[in-house]
């Protein structure tokens, strides 16, 4: 069975009991921990460490990466508007998006780097500011991920300008004479180590034609062990090859590029966990599942519905029922079939009961690994049902609201009767 990061029932308690359930907690110590190692990532001519902010973008936690030296990702341009409210710098922010905003010429102004992730953003580009420095995304051909929906690379993605069109970038880029400063390729969330090194070559390769590239930028993608059965990314020993393949490409052509990686999931998805109430423990007899129905699920998680995602999962009864366990299903409040938090990996529609200790209703049950990619990415405000809370759980020890509840009347304020 899995087990607490760094919560205890005291704790988890205690926070329910000065805030409600549910409510999303984020441990500053790890956050802090993870950017340091994201940090000392290895390097040949320089690092740059840019926060995928579309991981948790809540401006507290902007502003703890902004004060350690992090600088941010930014996908969209709503995102930049966000990150300059935290309090980040617009020489710090990177944006690089599907959907490239109506102001970017504004944002070049202010000091923002865009990176163009098509022919068409480019042909854009061109056409409203010639003559300026710009970056230019990939797809170097590659992908990789825990699941094909997390892929990003290969000839399945749109995201990034195709490898094979590299030359029609490149003639767009001279006919505004645009100077491609920056190359940048993601490959996928959840890549596998083995696959860093091909894709630094790849990358090394397309800045090689761009003649006044100064930083290649390999995206994200770190592993990261939610589970206590799975192995995370070894960022120094990733880092080491990818540091000589930079130093390799520097004697061959005596270019000395900079280095920036954009990690999100690594950064925060083990520093949160999301506390709940068990409010029913049904049962579809013997030849059926029991199941735990919490007072939350897709509005906060929705990865495992989405992906056939695994997060750890601790009960933690009221009443000691010594070491006594049981396999349930865990499913969400939603009016949805699919609001299912126990899925087989990579199967989101697969039922996969888990061995938990035996519960009742009103026992916590408590998610971990949810601090990426789930406040964030979820299906706020199905059924009605409000936005969760958040609180900080600080390196001293104290607890801080970073955002309340939502209530009824936020939900309902930009709807207007005809």
């Amino acid at each position: 069975m899995e087990s607490l990061r760094f919560l205890d029932h005291q704790t988890a308690e205690s926070i329910r009991s000065d805030f409600g359930s549910p409510i999303f907690v984020y441990h500053e110590a790890s956050l802090l921990s993870q950017a340091k190692a994201a940090l000392a990532f290895p390097n040949a001519f320089g690092l740059t460490v840019r926060y995928a902010m579309k991981a948790y973008p809540n401006i507290t936690i902007l502003r703890i990466f902004n004060q350690v030296g992090l600088h941010l990702d930014a996908s969209s341009g709503h995102e930049v508007a966000r990150a300059t409210r935290a309090g980040a710098g617009t020489e710090k922010i990177s944006l690089s998006s599907q959907e490239l905003p109506d102001d970017f010429a504004l944002l070049v102004e202010d000091g923002v780097k865009i990176n163009l992730c098509s022919l068409s953003q480019l042909e854009r580009y061109a056409e409203r500011c010639p003559g300026t420095s710009v970056g230019l995304r990939f797809n170097p051909g590659l992908g990789s991920g825990g699941t094909a929906k997390t892929n990003v690379g290969g000839p399945s993605s749109s995201f990034g300008i195709w490898k094979d069109d590299l030359e029609q970038a490149r003639s767009l880029a001279e006919g505004a004479k645009l100077s491609i400063e920056r190359i940048h390729t993601h490959i996928g969330s959840g890549s596998n180590p083995e696959v860093w090194n091909r894709v630094a070559l790849l990358s090394l390769g397309i800045a090689a034609a761009f003649p006044k590239v100064k930083t290649v930028n390999l995206g994200g993608g770190f592993k990261v062990a939610r589970m206590s059965d799975e192995s995370a990314t070894d960022l120094q020993l990733v880092g080491e090859s990818v540091k000589r393949a930079f130093e390799e490409f520097a004697e061959r052509t005596q270019r000395r590029l900079k280095l920036e990686i954009e990690p999100g999931t690594f950064l925060v998805a083990n520093a949160g966990a999301l506390i709940t109430t068990i409010q029913d423990v049904p049962s579809t007899g013997p030849e059926g599942h029991s199941f735990l129905k919490l007072d939350a699920g897709m509005t906060e998680i929705l990865r495992p519905s989405l992906y056939g995602s695994q997060h750890p999962i601790v009960t933690l009864p009221r009443e000691d029922s010594g070491n006594a366990t049981m396999p349930y299903v865990v499913v969400g409040h939603c009016c949805e079939s699919g609001d299912l938090l126990t899925p087989e990996p990579n199967q989101p529609e697969m039922l996969a009961p888990r061995e938990l200790s035996v519960c009742d209703r009103g026992d916590l049950c408590v998610i971990e690994g949810v601090g990426a990619y789930c406040s964030g990415m979820s299906a706020k405000n199905y059924n009605s049902f409000p936005e969760s809370p958040e609180v900080l759980l600080q390196v001293d020890g104290s607890i801080s609201l970073i955002r309340k509840r939502q209530t009824l009347d936020q939900m309902m304020e930009n709807e207007i009767l005809p």
